[in-house]
C-alpha cells in the first residue's frame, strides 16, 4: 500500500489546505484511535497529546481529541511541550502512543502531526499504513459507555525539566557561565531557560514570548543571526538555539560563529571516547559533511550514513547497537538518554563536554575541518520521483564528472516541504557553489 498522507516525519502542510484541516484531524484522531486501541492493556488505552505554540494547535488539539475519544481511547493533554518531552511522557505514562501537533522549524501557517509508539520511538511503517487504511473507512463512534475520557497533565513541564537535569552527572554545574538561549518562541520557551538556570547558568533569553504567530520568525535554529548578535552584545560565553518543537539544537560560540550539528556530533563523540563510552561509530545522514566522516576516522570511529530523517538515523543506530547519531540540522539522538532527537538533552551533553575538558569550542572542534557544502532548495508543485526525469540524472552525472572524485552530489525531495534539495560538496568552495547553482537551475527547468 502506498502512502497518501505520511511523509518523512508524520503529516505536515499548510493550515487550511488538505490534509491540514480540522475535519481531516478529526478523522485522523479516530483512525489512530482505532489502530492504537488494538495495543496495550486495560479497557481504555491512553494517548498523549502535546503541541508547540502555533495558533492552529488549539484547533487541531480539539479535533484529534474528539476523534480519539470517539474511537474509545483516553487522552492526556500536555499543552505546549517539546517533541522529545512527548516521547518521554508517552513512555512514563504507559500510553499506547504519543502525538505531537507541530510543524517543527516551519513558519506558523504550517502545522503537522508527529507520532510516537509506546516506547517513545517514531511509528514503524506498518503502523502508519494501518492508520492510512483506517482513514479510508467510515467514522463510526463506539457505544457511549466506551467513549474515551480526557485529562490534562498539570505537572508535565516540571517532570521534563527534572528529567533533562538527570541526564548530566550529579556534580555538574553551569555556575559562572553566561548563556544566551533562543527558544524560537516555540515549545521550549518555558523549559530550556529553567533547565539551564537551575543548573547554575546565568541565562539571557531570546524567543521566549510566543504569541501563536511568531514561532521560528527570525529566531531559533533555522535563523541564528539574532542569537549571534545577542551573544556578542551581552558578553555571553555561548549561545544555544532550539527549533520550534525542541528536537533540534545548534550552538553559537563566544565570537558569534555557528557550531552546527555535525560539529556537535564530533564534540560529543570525542568526549565519549575520552570517557571510554564510545562505540565503533556514529550514525549520520546523506547530508552529513564529509569533514565529519574524516574527523571521526582520525579517532578510529566510523560514520555510517542513513537516509535523511531522525527516524532513519534511529533505526540504523539500533541496527548497529550505537548510542550516538544525528543530522547537521541539529537533530541529535543520544540513545542512552532519549528515544528521539532532543535539543535540550543534546545541548547538555555538549555543555558537559566543554566543562569536563575545561575548554572552548575552538579547541574541541579543532580536529574537524568542514568541506564546503552548498545546498539550494528547488520548489516543486508536489511529490516527485527524480528517477522519472532523465534530464536530472544527466545533469547530476555532469557535475559528478566535473568533481572527479573530489566531492559529491545529493538530490533529495524534502519529506516535509514541497522542495527538492540540491546539494554539492567538495574541496573548493567557489567551485561547489557554482556547480550547485548550475545544477539547481537545470533541476528546476526539468521538474517545472
Amino acid at each position: 500500500m502506498s502512502r497518501q498522507y505520511f511523509g518523512t516525519d508524520g503529516i505536515r502542510g499548510e493550515v487550511g489546505k488538505s490534509p491540514i484541516t480540522p475535519d481531516f484531524m478529526l478523522k485522523l484522531g479516530w483512525a489512530c484511535g482505532r489502530v492504537f486501541a488494538r495495543s496495550g492493556n486495560g479497557s481504555h488505552r491512553s494517548v498523549i497529546i502535546g503541541k508547540d505554540t502555533r495558533v492552529s494547535g488549539y484547533m487541531f488539539e480539539s479535533a484529534l481529541e474528539a476523534g480519539l475519544v470517539a474511537a474509545g481511547v483516553d487522552v492526556k493533554l500536555l499543552g505546549p511541550m517539546p517533541t522529545p518531552a512527548v516521547a518521554l511522557m508517552t513512555r512514563t505514562q504507559n500510553a499506547v502512543a504519543g502525538i505531537v501537533i507541530s510543524a517543527s522549524h516551519n513558519p506558523f501557517y504550517d502545522n503537522g502531526i508527529k507520532f510516537f509508539s509506546a516506547d517513545g520511538s517514531k511509528l514503524p511503517d506498518a503502523v502508519e499504513l494501518a492508520i492510512e487504511a483506517e482513514l479510508a473507512e467510515e467514522l463510526v463512534v463506539v457505544p457511549s459507555r466506551e467513549i474515551g475520557k480526557v485529562v490534562r497533565v498539570a505537572d508535565a513541564a516540571g517532570r521534563y525539566i527534572e528529567y533533562c537535569k538527570s541526564t548530566v552527572p550529579d556534580d555538574f554545574s553551569l555556575r559562572g557561565l553566561k548563556i544566551a538561549v533562543d527558544c524560537a518562541h516555540g515549545a521550549t520557551y518555558h523549559i530550556a531557560p529553567s533547565v539551564l538556570s537551575e543548573l547554575g547558568a546565568e541565562v539571557v533569553p531570546l524567543g521566549v514570548q510566543p504569541d501563536g504567530f511568531n514561532i521560528n520568525e527570525g529566531v531559533g535554529s533555522t535563523d541564528t543571526a539574532a542569537l549571534s548578535a545577542l551573544v556578542q552584545a551581552s558578553g555571553a560565553d555561548l549561545g544555544i538555539a532550539y527549533d520550534g518543537d525542541g528536537d533540534r539544537v545548534l550552538f553559537i560560540d563566544a565570537n558569534g560563529d555557528l557550531v552546527d550539528g555535525d560539529e556537535l556530533l564530533y564534540i560529543i563523540a570525542r568526549h565519549r571516547l575520552v570517557r571510554g563510552q564510545a562505540e565503533a561509530g556514529v550514525v549520520g545522514t546523506l547530508m552529513s559533511n564529509l569533514g565529519l566522516e574524516l574527523a571521526l576516522r582520525d579517532l578510529d570511529l566510523q560514520l555510517v550514513r542513513a537516509k535523511v530523517g531522525d527516524r532513519y538515523v534511529k533505526e540504523l543506530m539500533e541496527q548497529r547497537g550505537w548510542k550516538l547519531g544525528g543530522e547537521s540540522s541539529g537533530h541529535i539522538i543520544c540513545a542512552d538518554h532519549t528515544t528521539t532527537g532532543d535539543g535540550i538533552v543534546a545541548s547538555l551533553q555538549v555543555l558537559t563536554a566543554l566543562q569536563e575538558a575545561g575548554s572552548d569550542f575552538a579547541t574541541l572542534r579543532s580536529g574537524m575541518t568542514k568541506c564546503p557544502q552548498t545546498m539550494i532548495n528547488v520548489p516543486v508543485s508536489g511529490r516527485v520521483d527524480l528517477a522519472e526525469f532523465p534530464a536530472v540524472s544527466a545533469a547530476v552525472a555532469e557535475v559528478e564528472n566535473t568533481l572527479a572524485g573530489r566531492g559529491r552530489v545529493l538530490l533529495r525531495p524534502s519529506g516535509t516541504e514541497p522542495l527538492v534539495r540540491v546539494m554539492v560538496e567538495g574541496q573548493d568552495g567557489d567551485e561547489v557553489a557554482a556547480l550547485c547553482g548550475q545544477l539547481a537551475e537545470r533541476v528546476q527547468a526539468a521538474l517545472n
